[in-house]
């Protein structure tokens, strides 16, 4: 069995040498400052942020505690150069060592300005910088809230400046406006604001402003915090900022609905200046009440010229009066004078008639001679056709007796009033025109035809036969003549000389 090598060295645990190392960082480099880049940032939900600080030539390991978080400053981001304060100790499980830090600032003016632009940059890109977000003031508020801290200079302008101008209610939310936690503050105090009912014991401001005074970049850093941001981005009450002086910009300011150079500013803004109210009101009114008296006097101007244009309404309605009266009297005559001239027009109508009752005796006695005549000329017709002629003759008879009645009932009243030389004249032209009609009507009778020479071609049916090409031979006809009829059968066909008619 070897035995172990014998040596002058000291032998160590790996505790040992990891307390000694740990203890010698502690001791030799106490609470140091380390400006670096953040990088490899990571937040634990346990509340503890790991990360490392990196320049061109080495990169150390840092971490920061629960309990350090609230007070450290600023909000860690990767890629801002920071310089941390705190204290270089060892962590024995990996064997590294890293910074432990309770208090982290920007590392000069370019590191803040670089992390502002970056999130001015991100939140432009969401549009909470749009001028269509923007929102109108009003013209005179009755409350203004104000967000700004309760000591100093800043209230006592606003204050100042409105007693001056219009005073109105003032609801003041005291913050502070740097440091530590001014942010938070200040962003809850905007939302509390919104959030205030309307009609409720404590009245809703109809614009706020949200007002520090001037200091330096580092100072005012709590206005370009990202959740004041977008709590003047979601407030629904105009918001005017003022922060610092008139050279100083924040992000508040893209945000806000109008921006203040200074505090004094923004109250002007908020509420008009009383006594240039007052004029401006005072001249409008002016120039209202002068609108008013010219409309009034060209109104006047032009009913005078119409009630001018008008007639003379009594001299018309004493006209309208006389006329009136002209026409009752004249309409009194106009009646009975119509009644006369109707009276003697129908005088003169009735003498102008002609004797009725002689010349309907005469009608009669002729178409007694006629129906006595066609009944000799007709004794070969058919019965239906003679029923049917009498039935005609005494449908005439009866009307012609309706008539005649009529006529003579007629002739009856106005007779007494006639004269006989007018009658007799009358009673000739009537006979002269009524024989001429009776010889016409002799004229075209079928009777004279046949008694020329003409016979009439039916059918046993009694139809007249109008071709010669339509008889079949030993078709059976019949032969009118003026003094009776015979019965014949067709041998061939033959050529008519009048239609209907064949000669003997």
């Amino acid at each position: 069995m070897n035995e172990p090598a014998l040596s002058n060295l000291p032998e160590f645990s790996v505790s040992e040498i990891s307390g000694a190392v740990k203890r010698t960082l502690e001791t030799t480099f106490g609470r140091v400052r380390v400006r670096g880049e953040i990088t490899e940032l990571k937040k634990y939900g346990s509340g503890h942020i790991y990360f490392s600080l990196k320049d061109e030539g080495g990169k150390i390991a840092g971490v920061i505690w629960k309990f350090s978080v609230p007070r450290l400053g600023l909000d860690p981001e990767n890629g801002i150069e920071v310089i941390a304060t705190g204290k270089i100790s060892a962590y024995g499980d990996r064997s590294t060592y890293q910074l432990i830090v309770d208090r982290m600032e920007f590392a000069g003016a370019g590191a803040l300005l670089a992390k502002i632009e970056m999130l001015r940059l991100r939140l432009a890109a969401e549009g909470l910088f749009d001028s269509a977000r923007k929102q109108a003031l009003p013209l005179l508020p009755r409350v203004i809230g104000v967000v700004t801290s309760e000591q100093g200079a800043v209230i006592q302008d606003i204050q100042t400046t409105l007693a001056r101008r219009f005073p109105r209610h003032i609801l003041l939310w005291p913050v502070p406006v740097q440091g530590e936690g001014a942010a938070q503050k200040i962003a809850a105090a905007i939302a509390g604001f919104d959030a205030i009912a309307p009609g409720g014991p404590i009245p809703r401001p109809d614009v706020i402003i949200v007002a520090r005074g001037g200091g330096s970049l580092e100072d005012l850093m709590a206005f370009n915090d990202e959740a004041v941001i977008r709590a003047v981005a979601a407030c629904r009450i105009p918001l005017i900022s003022a922060v610092g002086h008139e050279t100083d910009t924040t992000l508040i300011d893209f945000v806000s609905d109008r921006r203040a150079p200074t505090p004094t500013a923004a109250a002007e803004l908020a509420v008009p200046a009383r006594t240039e109210l007052a004029a401006d009101l005072a001249q409008k009114g002016a120039r209202l009440i002068g609108a008013i008296n010219r409309l009034a006097g060209e109104y006047r101007l032009r009913l005078q010229t119409a009630g001018a244009g008008l007639p003379d309404l009594p001299a018309l309605l004493g006209t309208a009066r006389q006329r009136l009266d002209d026409r009752a009297a004249r309409l009194g005559l106009a009646v009975p004078n119509l009644l006369a001239a109707r009276r003697a027009a129908l005088h003169r109508a009735t003498s102008a008639l002609p004797d009725l009752p002689a010349l309907i005796v005469a009608a009669r006695q002729r178409v007694d001679e006629r129906a006595m005549r066609l009944r000799l000329a007709l004794p070969g017709l058919v019965a239906t056709r003679r029923a049917t002629l009498t039935l005609s003759a005494e449908k005439l008879r009866s009307a012609l007796r309706q008539a005649l009645a009529a006529r003579a009932a007629q002739a009856a009243r106005i007779t007494p009033r006639l004269t006989d030389a007018p009658i007799r004249a009358s009673i000739r032209e009537s006979r002269a025109r009524l024989e001429g009609l009776a010889a016409r009507l002799e004229s075209v009778a079928y009777t004279n035809v046949l008694a020329r020479g003409y016979a009439l071609v039916t059918d046993p049916a009694g139809h007249p036969v109008t071709s010669a090409t339509s008889i079949r031979p030993g078709a059976d006809l019949r032969l009118r003549f003026a003094d009776g009829d015979i019965r014949a059968t067709a041998a061939g066909g033959g050529k008519p000389s009048r239609q209907g008619m064949l000669p003997l």
